[in-house]
């Protein structure tokens, strides 16, 4: 029985469709035409936002991790309000420009920049170069992080481990360098007697105090 003849089958891309079966591709109608520009139109205008919207984000991503980054530094069981973004309970510790500890602590903190935080009750303590214990706490005040400056206002008390109080309106600490002024009047108890001045300034790394005058010292029961 002789052999059955070879059959050459066409590759799928060379096969032609029946005649009469060829698909055949519809004109556009006048809806379509309009429906093609109205979404042309549409990715015209909303693609340009999203690109700016994320090109955005981009940009500010690093100074909203930095943002938190600083309000967390130096931190220590404090709680964040969402409402309104303070921190209750707040501390921060750091040490001076001679390696010493200090403290900040406030009863709220809201940072408004990346540098400054405002407080409710602040209290700063640290430790002068003679050994001095310093505390100062006032109703309000300022602390610029970088400068390790707090700046305190309504009743303000300093406090020296001698036994020296000064109360002021508005007084200055300078943490990092360990000094202290107001140029705001000033009334000072301690062993020596009291003292009123008109404002007065942490010299030497605290080991010298200097009152503004003219002032009223009155030691031991006597007037001077």
């Amino acid at each position: 029985m002789p052999p059955a003849p070879l059959k050459l089958i066409p590759p799928p891309g060379d096969r032609q469709a029946p005649r009469g079966q060829e698909r055949r591709r519809a004109a556009p109608t006048p809806e379509r035409t309009a429906r093609r520009r109205w979404m042309v139109m549409i990715a015209k205008r909303v693609l340009p936002v999203v690109a700016l919207a994320l090109l955005t984000a981009v940009a500010l991503w690093p100074e909203i991790t930095r943002d938190v980054a600083n309000t967390r530094l130096g931190l220590h069981g404090g709680a964040m309000v969402p409402e309104s973004g303070q921190l209750t309970q707040a501390r921060y510790n750091g040490v001076d420009t001679s390696n010493r500890p200090y403290t900040v602590t406030a009863d709220t903190a809201r940072q408004t920049t990346p540098d400054r935080i405002d407080l409710t009750a602040p209290v700063g303590d640290m430790t002068l170069a003679n050994g001095t214990w310093l505390r100062g706490e006032g109703s309000q005040g300022v602390y610029m992080q970088q400068a390790g400056q707090l700046d305190l206002s309504g009743n303000v008390t300093l406090y020296r481990d001698d036994g020296i109080t000064l109360q002021t309106d508005t007084a200055t600490l300078d943490i990092k360098q360990g000094a202290a002024a107001t140029d705001a009047m000033v009334h000072v108890e301690g062993p020596f007697g009291t003292l009123d001045a008109q404002g007065f300034t942490v010299l030497d790394n605290g080991t010298l105090i200097r009152f503004h005058g003219p002032g009223r010292l009155l030691l031991n029961g006597q007037s001077k």
